[in-house]
């Protein structure tokens, strides 16, 4: 197979982190559902996880913008449209039925805005990602292309997962798979991960204690890990 070019390994590794992040603030958000029954601030300890303060009226508010606000950077909306812009550059390597997909998710996320009952109008989501991925599996022959996507799917996960304060058993789970995709990169892939960023979530990911500790230093290097403005191995 013939290298990709640095321009389309970038755009293969931000449609996995920005799908994943759409993905996670799904399920995030319809976890919140069920917390603010009892408590109409319970998305504050949410906003905290990513430094937000609250500029929200209510509940309502909240969950509005993380959804459909295009302009948050935060919201499923946003990341989903991030994921299709760069879905549209990689149709020939992602294939037009996977991107196929991703337009799917945009409609029937458009939609769910003017149903009464949005967690039930917005379930189907969780079925057209998983096909997507499918797809994605199902059409990608190159190996390169899919697993650059699968290091920016993962790696999404793991930065997501730390900065929620999961508990280490799940984390490590998403480090080990990460190191897994990224001991995959071939050697003559101008696109590489920075040695010594990974050398400080090796570090710190090893074990539970270190994690517990160092949890922000290993989310700063997970976000320098393909800097392409630094030395890469």
């Amino acid at each position: 197979m013939g290298t990709i070019s640095i321009e389309h390994s970038d755009r293969l590794y931000w449609l996995g982190r920005y799908t994943e992040r759409f993905f996670i603030t799904l399920r995030s958000l319809d976890k919140l559902y069920d917390k603010m029954i009892d408590d109409k601030y319970g998305y504050r300890e949410y906003l905290g996880y990513f430094g937000l303060t609250d500029t929200y009226t209510d509940s309502i508010d909240f969950i509005r913008s993380f959804l459909y606000d295009e302009f948050n950077p935060n919201s499923a909306a946003y990341c989903l449209e991030r994921a299709y812009d760069n879905g549209i550059v990689l149709r020939e390597e992602i294939s037009t039925k996977s991107l196929s997909f991703l337009q799917m998710a945009k409609d029937t996320l458009t939609r769910s805005n003017d149903k009464a009952n949005v967690r039930l109008s917005l379930l189907p989501l969780k079925d057209i990602l998983y096909s997507f991925w499918g797809s994605v599996n199902e059409h990608i022959y190159d190996d390169e292309i899919r697993n650059i996507i699968y290091i920016g799917k993962t790696l999404e996960r793991l930065d997501l997962y730390m900065r929620m304060k999961y508990p280490y058993e799940a984390v490590h789970k998403e480090y080990v798979r990460l190191c897994k995709n990224l001991r995959r990169v071939p050697k003559d892939t101008p696109y590489r991960y920075n040695t010594r960023y990974l050398s400080h979530i090796v570090e710190i990911l090893g074990s539970e204690e270190e994690y517990l500790l160092h949890s922000d230093k290993a989310i700063e290097s997970l976000g320098h890990l393909f800097d392409t403005s630094e030395v890469m191995a």
